[in-house]
Formats: structure tokens, C-alpha cells, sequence
């Protein structure tokens, strides 16, 4: 305990008090710490700076990484008003990759993953996540980690072994997964609550996000979301996480909320977030986010589209009329997303056929430049045949 304060203080940085026990976590006593100054190159700090500018150079690069200018923007504004006055040190990139994570690296640089942005409900409960990894920024949690560590060689190795996760953003990993302690991520919390107070934002949501992403991961793996998520493995337990946060924020009398302006900012890429969430192939997992979604804006016909597929390509039992049943509400919503014709065509098609090559046809009139167009006319040619032998 008394090495961690001291590191503390070395660094500069104004710590809060570290704790094992999560009822010990406040936000009392913690001051916005001064811009921070490059370190010197020949020092332990500005050696990783030096190595987070070489990680940072390559996510530029990396075709996994958001071009839409505007949510870019957005993400950015949003991470200026937590940051205040370290504003100018911060550069946000959003990462294409369907998984729930955010990081910051100690030279200013943050990932944030598009499946976090599918997760969260509003821009506060954002809000509280990047609240949160600039809580590691401000501390220095990672040149803490790094003096634990104490080989620089060891920790260069152990990002060059990462290989092909590089193109998804190593300085994610390493910031991230590489190890904050517990307390790390308790003292984090605290200070991303303290953030979302100083922005006017709800602290309420913050508890919420824990609450959700546990019962989302709890469908498949027995329950237990350390053996399919790394960040579950090094963080605090999320029931412990949803209420030592509901405790810290029990004080709120609310505060901005920011659902309509989350879903303007995520408007163009909502489709792109679904459809890869879906590629992960974790039905269980995915099911549960639809449900919750659905139940939240039942009138979303891509929610429905989206559930729709997942089911029809789970094929559980009883899953294709479940599936039917999606399709029908998002078509009836008069909003489907052309989509929702291909998957009824494949549905009706694998049952008796009639009706799929309406549905097919429907897709291609909606979308003829479709990717899978010549796939999809290669079907009605047999569809015709079958329907001349029956007439």
C-alpha cells in the first residue's frame, strides 16, 4: 500500500486513497490534476509514451478505424466536456470491433470499441465509461503498472506478441487488458462519477451499464463473464461494480441524460453496429441485447430484423416462427430495412417454399445492387421451376 502511494506522488498525480473493499471508493478528495508536460524520453514514463506514439501511429492506419466524421466529432466533444482543461491532450478513435471496451493510453490517446457504443443506452452512461478510463489517464495507472512490471523489455515483447490484434489496436490491449489492479478500476469508477457531476450528466446511469452487460454476458459460459470477457477477469465484480456506483450516485438529483442525442450521433452507423454484433456468432448474448433493446423501442423495425436473423441463423426450435413474427412486426412498421425481405425469403424458403420468391424479389427491387444480389436471383429460378410443377 505505501509503494502504490508513493509511486502515486512521484508521478504527480493527486491519488485518491486505494482500497481492496469497494465501500471504502468515494469521490471525496480528488482534484483535477494539471495538464501534463511530455516526460523526458531517457525516463521510465516517457519511454511509454514513446511506445504508445508508435501504437497510436499504427491505429491511424488501421482499417478497422471509423472514417464518419461526424460521430468522430461528436465522440471527441464529448470526451472534451469530462476532460475540461486536458481537453487539448485527448484524441479519441473509435475502432470497428463488435465488443464492449474502451482504453486510454498515457500519451492522451483513447479507443473506443463501436460494441460499446451498441451497449450503452444514452451519452451519460458513455459518459460514465469514458469518465472512467480518463480516471486511469489522470492517475497514471498505467506508469504504475509499468514500474510493477519493472522490465520495459518485457512489456515490448509482450506487445510485439500480439501479432494480427495489433490491426484492432494493441494500445488497447496493452492500456486495458495488460492489468489494472482492481483498486485501479475502483479508483477509476470514482473519479468517472466525479467527471459526469462536473458535466452535468445523471451519475444514475453510470450503475446501469454493469447491471446490463452482466446478464447480457451471463447467457452463455455458465454464467460467469470472466471466462468470455478479459475485463471481467480484472475488474471489480459487476454486482459489487452496479452497486458501489448506485451508492456513490444515490446523492445525484439528476442531471443530463442524453438518449435522443446519442441515437442522432449513432444514426448512420446503427446498421453497421447491429450487423457486426450479429457476426460475433454469440446468439445467447446478442438475444438478450436485442430483448432489452426491443423492449425499450419497440417500434424499431431493425431491432426486430436484427432479432429476426439472429434467430433464423440460430435455428433453434421454435426460433423460425419467432423469427416470422419479427419479420412481420418490422414489416408492418412500414420502416423495415430491406434486409427483412431476403430473411423472409429464406425462411419461407426452407419451409414449403411458397411466398419466398415474392419476398426474394421484394430485396432485390429494394436493394439491386446488393452484394449477395446474383445469390439471391440464382434462387428464383429454381422457386419457378417448383411452383410450374405444382400449377
Amino acid at each position: 500500500m505505501r509503494r502504490r502511494r508513493f509511486i502515486a506522488a512521484a508521478c504527480g498525480a493527486a491519488a485518491l486513497p486505494l482500497s481492496a473493499r469497494a465501500a471504502d471508493v468515494s469521490m471525496e478528495g480528488w482534484a483535477l490534476p494539471e495538464r501534463f508536460s511530455r516526460p523526458d524520453v531517457s525516463t521510465d514514463e516517457g519511454g511509454l509514451w514513446a511506445m504508445m506514439d508508435r501504437e497510436e501511429t499504427r491505429i491511424r492506419r488501421s482499417p478497422f478505424l471509423f472514417k464518419e466524421a461526424a460521430l468522430r466529432e461528436y465522440l471527441q466533444g464529448l470526451v472534451c466536456k469530462l476532460a475540461q482543461g486536458h481537453c487539448p491532450d485527448v484524441r479519441v478513435y473509435l475502432m470497428r470491433t463488435p465488443f464492449f471496451n474502451a482504453s486510454m493510453a498515457p500519451n492522451g490517446a483513447i479507443q473506443i470499441w463501436s460494441g460499446l457504443l451498441l451497449r450503452v443506452d444514452n451519452e451519460a452512461q458513455l459518459a460514465a465509461v469514458l469518465g472512467h478510463e480518463l480516471g486511469h489517464y489522470f492517475q497514471r495507472h498505467s506508469l504504475m503498472r509499468l514500474r510493477d512490471i519493472k522490465d520495459r523489455a518485457a512489456v515490448a515483447s509482450y506487445i510485439g506478441l500480439l501479432g494480427p490484434v495489433g490491426l484492432l489496436g494493441q494500445l488497447a490491449v496493452f492500456a486495458g487488458a495488460a492489468g489494472f489492479s482492481r483498486d485501479h478500476e475502483r479508483e477509476a469508477d470514482a473519479i468517472g462519477l466525479s467527471l459526469m457531476r462536473q458535466a452535468g450528466y445523471d451519475m444514475r446511469e453510470a450503475s446501469k451499464i454493469w447491471v446490463n452487460l452482466q446478464a447480457e454476458l451471463a447467457a452463455s459460459f455458465g454464467g460467469d463473464p470472466s471466462k468470455s470477457n478479459i475485463m471481467f477477469a480484472t475488474h471489480p465484480h459487476s454486482k459489487e461494480r452496479s452497486e458501489t456506483l448506485a451508492r456513490l450516485a444515490e446523492s445525484s438529483e439528476g442531471g443530463f441524460v442524453g438518449e435522443a442525442e446519442l441515437a442522432k450521433a449513432l444514426r448512420g452507423v446503427q446498421y453497421d453496429l447491429l450487423e457486426d454484433e450479429l457476426g460475433r456468432g454469440q446468439y445467447g448474448q446478442s438475444l438478450v441485447l436485442l430483448d432489452r433493446k426491443i423492449a425499450a423501442k419497440p417500434q424499431r423495425s431493425d431491432f426486430h430484423y436484427f432479432r429476426a436473423e439472429l434467430r433464423r441463423l440460430r435455428a433453434a426450435e421454435g426460433d423460425a416462427q419467432l423469427a416470422l413474427n419479427d419479420l412481420q412486426t418490422a414489416i408492418n412498421s412500414g420502416q423495415e430495412p430491406p434486409q427483412t425481405y431476403r430473411s423472409l425469403g429464406y425462411l419461407l424458403r426452407k419451409q414449403d417454399g411458397a411466398g419466398a420468391r415474392e419476398a426474394f424479389a421484394k430485396y432485390l427491387e429494394r436493394l439491386p445492387q446488393a452484394p449477395d444480389a446474383g445469390l439471391i436471383r440464382s434462387y428464383l429460378e429454381p422457386i419457378d421451376a417448383k411452383d410450374k410443377e405444382t400449377s
